[in-house]
This record gives structure tokens, C-alpha cells and sequence, in this order.
């Protein structure tokens, strides 16, 4: 039976937020004068939704068109951003990477933009740690279908989403998968759900879920 890990991005594997508010911050400021500043929190608030969401919460004042290719824009930016910042990853998720690649095929599944996951991968040099990716950037799909997408493409027979927020949880029962709570990143849920309250823990629990 072959089983596999997918995970989220943002509030699982790593922080970019304060990174990517401050591409953000320079890309509106910019384009668009000072409609508002884009803030940390504000980042932390919309990440593990679509663009197109973000779009509407951020840029309200704006058309959808217009809100939409802003959006676009800042995304364009931002990856470029942190393939030379990076971000902020959860401790002992290298090691963890490392002695779960070994037992499972890995895979990340994310609302975000394309390239985002990329820059990811480029900066920290993790590719070998990742089977395959998908993200809404790539086919516009939200993540309950990107996740059964990513299960069907790999010919799984088995398995979990991790991730930190209630919609990934709603995410990974749509797609009819496991789940496991990163209860150390932005969010929390409303369900009961097997939890690691670090990324070192999951090796261990996983062994439950599965």
C-alpha cells in the first residue's frame, strides 16, 4: 500500500509572512500610491486562502480586475523576493523532512500563487525531499481538489494533509484524506484531529494515523 504526506505551505513547513508583507508593501506602494499599507498581520490573516480571496480582502477598494492583477503583481514580486530572503522555517524541519522522505513519499499542496512553492524549494534546496507539488497558481483549483488531485496523479492508496488552519482541515475531508493539526502554526480547528505542537513530532504520530 503506498502512502503518501502532503503538505501545506504557510503555518506548516515555514513563516514568510513579515517577507512577504514587505515585498508586498514596496509592490502597492508602487503601483498604487498609498491605498494602504500591506502589514505582517495582514499577510498571516489571508495565507492558506486563494489569490482571488485575497484579492477581495485586501484590495476591497479596488475593482475585481483591478484588485486581481495587483494581486498577480505582488505575487510576481513576492517569489522573487524569497528566492533571495527566504523565510522562516519551523525548527528541526530539515531533519524531519529528512527521516520522513526515507518512510514516505512527500508532496505540498498550497493555495498560492505559481513559483511560490519553487522559490521554496530553490532557496533551501529541498527538492529532494518533494515527490510533487500543486498549487491554485497552476490550474485556479482550490486545494480539496488539488490535494485528491495530487493523490490521484501519484497513485496513493493512503494519505495525510498536514496543515494549520480550519480550511485546510475542510481541504483534506473534500479530498476524502487523513489529517494531522500543525497546532504551532496560524490557526486553529474546530474538530477533534490527531496534532503535533512541532514538525519534530509528526514522524512519531504519523505512525498513529496511519
Amino acid at each position: 500500500m503506498k502512502k503518501g504526506i502532503i503538505f501545506d505551505m504557510d503555518g506548516t513547513l515555514w513563516d514568510s509572512s513579515e517577507h512577504v508583507a514587505r515585498s508586498w508593501d514596496e509592490t502597492v506602494r508602487k503601483e498604487v500610491g498609498g491605498i494602504r499599507r500591506i502589514t505582517t498581520e495582514d499577510i498571516r490573516g489571508v495565507m492558506g486562502r486563494t489569490m482571488t480571496e485575497i484579492a477581495g480582502i485586501l484590495f476591497p477598494m479596488l475593482g475585481e480586475k483591478e484588485a486581481n492583477a495587483l494581486v498577480d503583481l505582488c505575487g510576481e514580486e513576492e517569489n522573487a523576493y524569497l528566492r533571495v530572503h527566504g523565510g522562516i522555517l519551523y525548527p528541526k524541519l530539515t531533519e524531519t523532512l529528512r527521516i520522513l522522505a526515507a518512510e514516505y513519499p512527500l508532496y505540498i499542496v498550497s493555495n498560492c500563487q505559481n513559483g511560490y512553492i519553487e522559490a521554496f524549494l530553490d532557496y533551501y534546496g529541498f527538492w529532494e525531499y518533494f515527490k510533487d507539488i500543486q498549487c491554485f497558481g497552476n490550474n485556479q483549483m482550490g486545494k480539496g481538489h488539488n490535494i485528491a488531485l495530487v493523490v490521484k496523479r501519484n497513485a496513493l492508496d493512503d494519505a495525510v494533509y498536514v496543515g494549520d488552519i480550519q480550511g485546510d482541515y475542510d481541504a483534506s475531508m473534500e479530498a476524502g484524506v487523513k489529517f494531522v493539526h500543525a497546532a504551532y502554526g496560524f490557526g486553529r480547528i474546530s474538530q477533534e484531529a490527531p496534532f503535533v505542537q512541532e514538525i519534530a513530532e509528526l514522524p512519531r504520530v504519523l505512525r498513529d494515523v496511519f
